[in-house]
């Protein structure tokens, strides 16, 4: 077990090993979630939580609209180059 030591401007300083092993490097941001049995680091994600319908549509789209059948057919020609 590795152990860190708190600093007078509050600071800690992870083990080298641990930042190795999360590959954490200099400028990582890290969330800090509290809970009863003390402190959990956790990786930031570089973007909020989404749900499909919030980002549904958000993408510019230029073209006449294709048919579900259009799109079949293009996955089906794609896989037979691929393939053949």
């Amino acid at each position: 077990m590795s152990t860190a030591r708190l600093s007078s401007k509050g600071q800690l300083i992870i083990p080298m090993p641990i930042r190795k092993a999360h590959g954490w490097d200099a400028g990582q941001e890290l969330e800090v979630i509290d809970s009863e049995e003390g402190l959990f680091l956790k990786t930031k994600k570089p973007f909020r939580e989404t749900s499909i319908d919030e980002v549904a549509g958000s993408l510019p789209c230029s073209g006449k609209a294709r048919s579900l059948a259009d799109m079949e057919q293009a996955i089906e020609t794609g896989m037979k180059e691929r393939h053949a």
